[in-house]
């Protein structure tokens, strides 16, 4: 780059939102607007941009919740790329999440990320499978008595910490099924529907959930969610109802060695961005 190119890191600005979706559709990346409106209202400390001369190269998300954080989108413009920018973006992130208090940082990578990210001290903690199933339609399902506590509570038997700032937006968001040990959120998504947060004691329970959802969601309604390989029943019942492989990632963690217990998370609540 000449000598003259005036680069900086900056904060995310709402303007940035076209560029980087662009960047993230590049990639493959299953991403909404509202999670990056959510993001640069809970912490927008941890959303950046690196700009050559005002204009956006490269970006990174990131929020708080708990003693925990999750990094969720590194991307540099291909062009750019090779150039140390996402490495500068990364530990600017990570020193602004310990600054804010996290003790627990996560993060998904591919196969080729793994290695950068071990450089900085992350280490992989499971493996997440995308899975693609339909709806089926069907008589209406009760959904359940919804009790905020609770659905925290089972939330933080599979993850560890409190993530109470996602889960209250998720449930304005999407639609709730409450079973007895167990909890799923539909997520509306372009046509389709996402499910996730889904945490459950067992794999009778989280069977009668996905069956709701399926119902919930209408016949030929493309699903989609991420669930951790550790979690064995979530494959063997995703399995049973004609879900399909179409792809992985690795979950990875740096810092203090966090409370996972993957048995009780069946799905992700979101595709990559905050966990």
């Amino acid at each position: 780059m000449r000598s003259s190119v005036k680069m900086k890191i900056d904060r995310f600005r709402h303007e940035d939102l076209d560029t980087f979706l662009h960047l993230a559709s590049e990639e493959n990346w299953i991403c909404g607007r509202w999670e990056f409106a959510f993001l640069l209202r809970q912490f927008p400390q941890g959303c950046l941009a690196v700009r050559i001369d005002d204009a956006p190269v490269a970006f990174i998300t990131s929020i708080k919740y708990g003693k925990s954080a999750w990094i969720g989108n590194l991307v540099v413009r291909k062009k750019m790329r090779g150039k140390g920018i996402g490495s500068t973006l990364m530990k600017r992130a990570l020193a602004d999440l310990v600054d804010a208090g996290a003790r627990t940082v996560w993060l998904t990578a591919s196969e080729t990320g793994k290695k950068i990210y071990e450089r900085s001290g992350f280490a992989v903690i499971d493996m997440l499978k995308r899975w693609f199933g339909m709806g089926t339609g069907g008589l209406d399902v009760e959904p359940g008595d919804v009790c905020t506590a609770d659905i925290l509570a089972m939330d933080h038997a599979g993850w560890g910490d409190r993530r109470e700032s996602i889960l209250i937006e998720l449930l304005e968001l999407g639609t709730v099924m409450v079973r007895n040990g167990g909890f799923l959120i539909c997520q509306p998504a372009d046509g389709c529907m996402q499910l996730g947060p889904w945490g459950s004691e067992g794999r009778n329970t989280a069977k009668q959930l996905l069956d709701g959802a399926r119902i919930s969601a209408g016949d030929g309604t493309r699903i989609f969610l991420d669930a951790p390989v550790r979690n064995v029943d979530a494959a063997v019942l995703l399995h049973s109802r004609g879900f399909t492989l179409g792809g992985s990632a690795l979950l990875m963690y740096l810092g203090e060695k966090p409370a996972y217990d993957p048995t009780r998370i069946y799905a992700l609540a979101s595709m990559g961005s905050m966990g």
